[in-house]
């Protein structure tokens, strides 16, 4: 490592030090210049200045840097001032790029002993050959006419080397010694380095058209680095040949004249040995080239393709020449001509068409069913397609035919036809798809397509059905055509229910407009035919004969019914509605169904006191002072229109005064003495509040005042008959209640059977129980009964007003249970109250009705006896006979026979008849 020095002239320390210029007198500069190489290692010691310098270095002497410098290059030790390479390290090339000499410059203070020295440092970075040539491509391509004369320079891209001097590019070359190029590497004036590819000797496109060459470029560095690049050398053509075809002058070829358009017939391919414009051929037809000729025919005019413009038929020219023209297009350009014959073959290549005419399009009047032969006549030889055919062909291919056409129905007319000739022009055609249709021949390559069975768009809306048309070539050509034929709906389907009866049920006192239900009717039609109303069909109601439609309504587009009125269980147990559902077509379909309108009970009845008859609301009942205990004195009869639960009465005494001496049966209704009535005054009255109510929820009740009249006397207690919904059976007067107070529980239909069975032991033991009862009482003897039999009936003795009077036989019989067997009988019909309860509701009414009543009010009516014989009965009425009369109820009867009863009333001191 060399050291120069060299003083400097003086210089001002800077104003940053201003602080010790009164200590300075005098400043002195030198610089000191070093030489390092690139590529040291960190750390490498450059120099020392305290050395280079001959300063004595004592403990306050330091070296400082005037101003910032990348110590990451250079550091300055501050003690003596060595200077070391920093840890970035120093690299010439990123300093100081190409230039030759590169230079770190900077100023070093030093301070010892209140003086300082101002040093200039220069460091040399020499360069060291640490890079190799490099060519800016890998491939260089370059291009050289073959025309080209020796000594032609071709400029060549300079490979670069960052190294300077002797470590710089120093030789390019070719790495072949017998190529005819060499490489020349020259230095312009303005130091620039340059090199060019010399041409050394004639070049020829045709033997050879291009070289494949390797460039070597070395530098001067010991040892010397070196980069290599390939060289591709294109010879250039020159339009020296002329394009020729290898075919010669003349070409022939054969074509198909089923060929598609497209097809290749020849690929004429000139050749011309020349590249680029030289070589490049460009094709065309002649002049004498017919312009029929250019339509069907395409010359490619790159390639030389000849190919199919256009369909040719042979029976229209089999025949075709063409003059082709080839030339290149270079300069002074070069040309040939040849001449190529296109020759047709015949072949089977049209395949048959098919034409379809619907007899009628979608949406117009259907055929008549008796056309079909009509129509081939007429058709003639008419082409389908022409005006003066049948129609128009429809491009969907659908024909519409009605539901309701006959066999034999002419549904279209299919058209065929073949552009070949001969066998393969003759076409045949068959329709397949469906049994229902068929085809019929009409003329030459004409067809009818006819029904050949009954439609029924509802089994089969749509018919899918293929055309085939087949020529008779070899091989034969097919056409497949597919068809459809639709159906047209008629109304022939009447709206059916899903359901023959409906059974809806409804609370009686509905709402009016309550919906009660909806009915529905399916119509497998169309459109109008399949639009189904509904209707009410009127009838009569229940034997007042309403109309049906005051009760109910049906929407005539949905099927809802809904009531119009409110409904009474007791009055109408069952509306049978016949609704009838009607479609939109001409003639119009409809069909019924019945509605079952059940009619639920409801408990919206009070239980009403038929026997005995109230009076304002009061009852009287005259019982005997001598009445033995646990003896049923009277039988209260109550009705309630309900049914069931609601219908079932239960009977209760509440409230007796002065004391409790009745007791009621809670079913029956029959009212037992329960206290001995021996020691009460006649006339002593006891009162008791008689309640009925019924077993609905909530139940209602009805409520009467009973008044007890002890009268003079003893016998047994009275008993009525029995309610018609009671469902105990009645007992005899006289009989005693149970340990339990209830009587035993008998079904009505078998009370029925007991009264018509036992109907005379009935008879006989009514009559030995009042004769028995004359007997034990000694009364004055009965009075003599007129005989029966076939002789007329005598009068007959009631209770008229307040007197008894005498009436005939014949009047008499209108209060008996006769049935006049048309169903208007009060006793064993069916709809009737078998009690006769009916009859008795009228002769109570009637008894009331004013001064000519049979029976006064409070009249007590003995239990029914069922006469079957004439007979004689004699009963005890106590006495008076104004405040609790008594009467009997008449039971069915032979209306021949007449029944006589002798009241027996005594008076308080004599017994009076």
């Amino acid at each position: 490592m060399s050291l120069v020095r060299r003083w400097g002239s003086p210089c001002l320390f800077p104003l940053q030090l201003f602080s010790l210029c009164w200590v300075l007198s005098v400043a002195q500069s030198k610089t000191v210049r070093y030489s390092t190489f690139e590529e040291d290692a960190p750390g490498t010691v450059i120099g020392t200045l305290a050395e280079d310098l001959h300063m004595k270095v004592s403990g306050d002497t330091s070296f400082r840097l005037m101003k910032q410098f990348n110590s990451s290059l250079l550091r300055v030790r501050e003690g003596d001032g060595q200077l070391t390479v920093g840890d970035a390290g120093l690299d010439r090339e990123r300093l100081c790029g190409q230039a030759p000499q590169c230079v770190l410059a900077f100023d070093v203070v030093s301070f010892s002993q209140e003086q300082f020295r101002l040093v200039h440092v220069e460091v040399e970075v020499r360069d060291v050959n640490d890079h190799a040539p490099r060519f800016p491509r890998a491939q260089i391509p370059v291009e050289v006419s073959e025309g080209a004369a020796v000594g032609t320079r071709i400029p060549l891209e300079v490979p670069v080397d960052e190294d300077v001097g002797a470590n710089g590019l120093q030789s390019v070359r070719l790495a072949e010694p017998h190529s005819p190029f060499r490489v020349e590497l020259q230095t312009r004036a303005d130091g620039a380095q340059c090199a060019d590819l010399v041409l050394l000797q004639e070049l020829d496109r045709e033997s050879q058209a291009a070289y494949s060459l390797e460039l070597v470029a070395q530098d001067g560095g010991r040892p010397p680095r070196s980069a290599t690049a390939a060289l591709s050398v294109r010879v250039l053509d020159a339009n020296d040949h002329s394009p020729a075809f290898p075919q010669g002058a003349v070409a022939e070829v054969e074509l198909a004249e089923d060929a598609p358009v497209g097809s290749l017939l020849l690929d004429l391919d000139a050749a011309d040995p020349d590249e680029g414009p030289n070589g490049d051929v460009v094709f065309a037809f002649g002049a004498r080239t017919p312009p029929e000729a250019r339509r069907l025919f395409r010359l490619d005019p790159r390639t030389g393709r000849l190919t199919l413009a256009g369909p040719v038929d042979y029976e229209r020219q089999d025949t075709y020449e063409l003059d082709v023209r080839a030339q290149d297009r270079g300069p002074g350009p070069r040309a040939a001509t040849c001449k190529v014959i296109v020759r047709i073959r015949d072949v089977n290549d049209n395949a048959p068409d098919i034409a379809i005419t619907p007899l009628a399009a979608p949406g117009a009047p259907a055929a008549s069913p008796f056309a079909a032969a009509a129509a081939a006549a007429a058709l003639g030889g008419a082409d389908a397609s022409s005006p003066a055919g049948a129609g128009t062909p429809e491009a969907g291919a659908t024909s519409l035919v009605p539901e309701g056409a006959a066999r034999e129905s002419l549904v279209a007319l299919v058209s065929t036809s073949d552009r070949d000739s001969g066998a393969n022009g003759q076409v045949r055609c068959a329709l397949y798809g469906h049994e229902h249709f068929r085809l019929q021949p009409a003329y030459a390559g004409s067809y009818l397509v006819v029904t050949a069975a009954s439609l029924d768009r509802e089994r089969i809306a749509e018919y899918n059905l293929t055309l085939v048309a087949e020529d008779r070539g070899a091989p034969p050509l097919r056409t497949v055509r597919p068809y459809t034929v639709r159906v047209g709906d008629e109304n022939d389907n009447a709206p059916l229910f899903t359901r023959p009866v409906y059974e809806v049920s409804v609370r009686e006192n509905n709402p009016p407009g309550a919906y009660l239900a909806t009915v529905a009717a399916r119509d497998r039609d169309l459109g109008r035919n399949g639009q189904v109303t509904y209707r009410l069909l009127e009838a009569e109601v229940g034997r007042a004969g309403g109309a049906v439609s005051t009760y109910v309504s049906v929407d005539p587009a949905t099927g809802a019914i809904y009531a119009l009125r409110s409904f009474d269980y007791e009055t109408l147990r069952q509306l049978d509605v016949r609704i009838q559902a009607s479609d939109g077509g001409s003639p119009q379909l409809s069909s019924s169904a019945l509605v079952q309108v059940r009619v639920l009970d409801q408990n919206d009845h009070a239980p009403v006191l038929v026997h005995p008859a109230p009076a304002n609301g009061s009852l009287e009942v005259a019982v005997p002072g001598r009445t033995a205990k646990d003896t049923a004195v009277a039988r209260v009869q109550a009705r309630d229109a309900d049914e069931g639960a609601n219908g079932e009465l239960a009977f209760e005494l509440q409230q007796q005064e002065p004391r409790e001496a009745f007791a009621i049966g809670r079913r029956t209704g029959e009212i037992v003495l329960t206290s001995n009535l021996s020691q009460e005054p006649p006339g002593r009255v006891f009162r008791a509040l008689l309640v009925i109510s019924d077993g609905g929820r909530p139940p209602l009740t009805t409520t009467a005042t009973v008044s007890f009249v002890v009268t003079a006397g003893g016998g047994r207690g009275l008993a009525a008959p029995a309610s018609a919904g009671s469902p105990e059976r009645s007992r005899p007067p006289g009989s005693r209640l149970g340990a339990s107070g209830s009587a035993l529980q008998w079904d009505t239909p078998l009370i029925v059977i007991i009264v018509l069975a036992g109907s005379c032991t009935l008879l006989l033991a009514a009559i030995i129980a009042i004769a028995t009862t004359c007997n034990r009482r000694k009364k004055e003897p009965y009075s003599a009964s007129p005989g029966f039999g076939k002789e007329p009936a005598p009068p007959v003795a009631v209770w008229k007003g307040h007197s008894f009077n005498t009436i005939s036989g014949r009047e008499a019989e209108k209060f008996s249970g006769k049935d006049s067997g048309k169903g208007d009988s009060d006793f064993n019909d069916s709809d009737s109250d078998i009690s006769g309860d009916a009859l008795k509701k009228d002769l109570i009414n009637h008894m009331q009705s004013g001064e000519d009543s049979y029976f006064p009010p409070n009249s007590t009516f003995l239990p029914s006896l069922p006469f079957t014989t004439a007979c004689l009965l004699s009963i005890s009425v106590p006495s008076p006979l104004p405040s609790s009369p008594l009467f009997l109820t008449p039971p069915v009867a032979d209306p021949g026979l007449l029944h006589t009863v002798n009241f027996k009333m005594p008076s308080r001191g004599n017994s009076s008849s």
